[in-house]
């Protein structure tokens, strides 16, 4: 019996064709063969409209190569795509746009601005979340600074800690800025007046980017270097959200970033919460409502924005205790396990979409349509549970299925105030290109 096929999308970071994440891609085609599942890398280029084939990159175990063959459209699509300002882009909005019809285990997700408005109307979630708002100039900032000591300004589409601003008010009223450039280089540390603020803000290299202005943290360990938790919430072979792992990450000298990108180092959660809150029993609390916090988080983005398989929070600890959202990447690396030498937690990482697409093909039944490259007229498919209501209870202690999101409630609910509807089907093939860049880039 012909094995399902699953197809990993991504996008070509240049002209030579060259893959940002192959490693990780081998030892995932590695796995979905033992699995019984086909695997295989694409990107939009490599999609033949008019034959509806593919010319797929092959990854072989044994003898450790790739290899180009074409195949048929796979049963089901893993998308591992990030933004880029490039043509390549574009292909994938096209691609998006003629092929809405088939089985994606993941639709795109908004940009940092728009979800953070979705994650606010939910009043439970609302202490997690650091005070934030559209910059529209430098009069935003001005506000935010009368009320908090400490701001970042970030780019709503970046990654990797590139184009972030952090300004902080002196003691002596002077203002401290420090940041990096989007080539995630550190920019020297600058001291300005008040009066200053505008004209530094003027000059920052925006790239062209809309940006927020977010509440600062006082995340610095004794040593002076920030540091934050990277948190894996993904479905696992059940079609259930679980907490895969959570893994502490500390920047370089002088960086305002943690991101391991930018030259940050890795830790387990549990050695770097010891340095910065001691208590046994209070880790044991924190790590609780993190992994509550963030199945709760996941679930209500995909009951707002459709489909989705997993999801990476970026987390602070601050001195009390208390747990804040930094951001969201929809399409996470893994490699923090790895570096932390968590190696089953990155194993996990590795499998977990596998074990799910294989859930999702066995849920479509008999009908296992969906390896055709013809064009459909019909709405996008939603996956089986995607865009389920949120549902009461989250975990309330040790043993309560905090992990797998079941068990009695505990207070953090995820439907209270929350659109818990069905979603709608977000990008039809009947959608232009121009309403998928106004998606991305969060226009309303």
């Amino acid at each position: 019996m012909t094995q399902p096929a699953l197809g990993i999308l991504t996008l070509y970071l240049n002209d030579n064709k060259v893959l940002e994440e192959k490693r990780v891609y081998e030892k995932m085609i590695a796995a979905a063969a033992k699995m019984g599942l086909d695997a295989f890398v694409f990107t939009p280029e490599d999609v033949e409209d008019r034959s509806g084939r593919i010319h797929a990159l092959i990854y072989s175990p044994d003898s450790r190569s790739w290899i180009r063959r074409w195949v048929r459209f796979p049963n089901v699509i893993y998308d591992r795509c990030r933004i880029q300002r490039s043509k390549r882009f574009d292909q994938l909005l096209a691609f998006r746009k003629r092929y809405a019809h088939l089985t994606f285990l993941n639709r795109p997700l908004r940009n940092k601005w728009t979800i953070y408005r979705a994650l606010w109307r939910v009043p439970a979630f609302r202490d997690h979340l650091p005070v934030t708002r559209l910059y529209q100039s430098s009069e935003d900032v001005s506000v935010m600074l009368v009320k908090f000591p400490l701001l970042y300004v970030k780019p709503i589409n970046g990654t990797g800690g590139r184009g972030i601003l952090r300004i902080e008010k002196q003691r002596n009223g002077t203002i401290l800025l420090q940041g990096r450039d989007h080539r995630r280089r550190i920019v020297s540390p600058k001291r300005i007046s008040r009066e200053n603020l505008s004209s530094e803000l003027l000059q920052w290299d925006m790239n062209g980017d809309k940006y927020i202005v977010q509440q600062g943290l006082n995340i610095k360990l004794p040593n002076g270097r920030v540091h934050d938790y990277r948190m894996l919430v993904q479905k696992n072979g059940s079609g259930e959200w679980e907490v895969t792992g959570c893994a502490g990450r500390v920047g370089p000298s002088g960086s305002i970033t943690s991101n391991l990108h930018g030259g940050g180092r890795a830790s387990t959660m549990n050695n770097l919460l010891r340095q910065w809150v001691g208590s046994e029993a209070k880790i044991a609390q924190i790590r609780e409502t993190a992994e509550s916090f963030g199945i709760a988080v996941a679930k209500h983005l995909e009951a707002t924005y459709s489909a989705l398989c997993e999801l990476a929070l970026d987390l602070a600890i601050d001195r009390g205790g208390r747990v804040w959202l930094l951001e969201v990447n929809p399409k996470p690396a893994r490699e923090v396990f790895l570096r932390a030498g968590e190696r089953e937690v990155y194993r996990r990482a590795i499998t977990r979409p596998l074990e799910y697409a294989l859930w999702v093909y066995r849920q479509k039944g008999p009908d296992r349509q969906g390896r055709t490259g013809q064009r459909s007229r019909s709405r996008s498919r939603v996956l089986p549970g995607a865009g389920a209501s949120v549902g009461p209870g989250i975990g309330s202690g040790v043993g309560s299925g905090v992990g797998s999101g079941k068990g009695p409630g505990s207070g953090l609910r995820a439907d209270s105030g929350a659109n818990s509807a069905a979603p709608v089907s977000l990008v039809s093939d009947s959608a232009s290109g121009k309403e998928l860049r106004r998606w991305y880039e969060g226009e309303d």
